[in-house]
């Protein structure tokens, strides 16, 4: 699994930190997403999916190796 994330899309909502915060980060000025692992483990690709499916703004994209 690789992840990218589109800053430009985000809204800073940070569903995406609270579903797997090992996977991504918000920016402390803005609340816009900070990617932390393009290439998550194996243990967090089912919370990565839901953090992309619950992201408000579809700013997470997630491609399947």
């Amino acid at each position: 699994m690789k992840v990218s994330v589109d800053q430009t899309r985000c809204c800073g909502a940070g569903q995406c930190v609270l579903t797997v915060p090992e996977v991504f980060d918000q920016r402390e000025e803005d609340g816009i997403v900070v990617l932390l692992d393009p290439e998550p483990a194996e243990e967090f690709h089912s919370t990565v999916r839901e953090a992309a499916a619950v992201c408000p703004t579809s700013a997470i994209t997630v491609h399947e190796d």
